[in-house]
């Protein structure tokens, strides 16, 4: 079977604002899933609130819309219940990282294995541009009355730090590399996260295409604007824990923290972090459930003829006193 990238596209109208940097990410989305030749009807993508939570409804695919900070418990949910489905979480940097930041830390706990997207503008576009967590402190863009009085979230770091297997960011306006990204993120066996640099051109006036550019960075030499946006393969930078060891875990966590924490001038993307020896949590599953993955809760009868075929009684029996 042949995928065109046309397949993953519905007719939906999209109104984000034009240049807005959320259509190529959705463009890499449906790029990546043509050149896997993923089946439409294997694929699921869960979106939050915000404006990525329109995602789910530009994508031919199975889609959920779910809650506000809540895209990681129904997507962790359905990929438990059918791991078969190929799924993916996408969401905002406020819906991911402010009303759902728990879930995004427990997330790494368990590594289950799917892929989380995070649409990161540093605003909350949807509700007139209020600063959100990865906003840096004392930016004021333009619909700010003072400039942003909180630090920023490092979304790479967090991600780090919370267990997630393999650590990413790409660039909503570098198509090709964050189509490859996603590709790499889905393949991996474990839980993926892929931050995404998005301009929003309609409320956050500092971080914009032309800064990303380095249209205000002129080289003095060249006269020739200095992209802040670099890439990690190209500088040598190796991601991958190669072996079972705690010094090798150590050595790559380490590296990455600290490529997290460059910004302004120099700003790094690709693979920061990838381990594919901590066992996914199928895996973990299949140790107590031998028959998991070849019965997962998704393919189970729970009604017949409108009877339930459920048996409780032996958990009811644990609650006598």
């Amino acid at each position: 079977m042949v995928s065109n990238v046309a397949d993953y596209k519905t007719e939906v109208h999209n109104d984000w604002c034009p240049g807005c940097g959320d259509f190529g990410i959705v463009n890499a989305i449906q790029m990546a899933l043509a050149e896997m030749e993923i089946p439409r009807h294997k694929a699921a993508v869960f979106s939050g609130v915000g404006c990525s939570g329109k995602t789910s409804h530009y994508l031919n695919t199975y889609g959920v819309h779910t809650l506000h900070g809540r895209v990681l418990p129904f997507s962790q949910g359905a990929k438990l219940a059918n791991p078969e489905m190929t799924v993916v979480a996408v969401g905002g940097d406020g819906d991911g990282l402010g009303i759902g930041a728990g879930h995004f830390v427990a997330a790494g706990r368990r590594n289950v294995d799917m892929t989380y997207i995070i649409f990161n503008n540093g605003v909350y576009g949807l509700t007139k541009g209020q600063a959100s967590p990865t906003l840096k402190l004392g930016l004021k863009t333009k619909s700010l009355p003072e400039p942003n009085v909180n630090q920023s979230v490092n979304p790479i770091a967090l991600a780090i730090a919370s267990g997630y297997t393999f650590v990413a960011r790409g660039y909503a306006y570098d198509v090709r590399q964050l189509k490859d990204l996603i590709i790499a993120a889905v393949k991996h066996r474990g839980l993926s996260f892929l931050d995404v640099l998005q301009p929003c051109p309609t409320y956050n006036d500092i971080n914009t295409r032309d800064w990303f550019s380095g249209m205000d960075n002129i080289d003095e030499m060249t006269n020739k604007p200095r992209p802040r946006i670099y890439k990690l393969e190209d500088t040598g930078y190796d991601a991958f824990v190669h072996i079972d060891s705690p010094d090798e875990e150590n050595e790559k966590l380490t590296q990455a923290l600290i490529k997290s924490n460059e910004w302004d001038s120099k700003i790094p993307t690709g693979i920061f972090y990838k381990n594919e020896i901590i066992a996914p949590y199928d895996e973990r599953m299949s140790e107590r459930i031998p028959n998991y993955l070849e019965n997962p809760p998704a393919y189970q009868e729970i009604s017949h003829a409108g009877k339930s075929l459920t048996d409780i009684s032996k958990m009811l029996d644990t609650l006598e006193i």
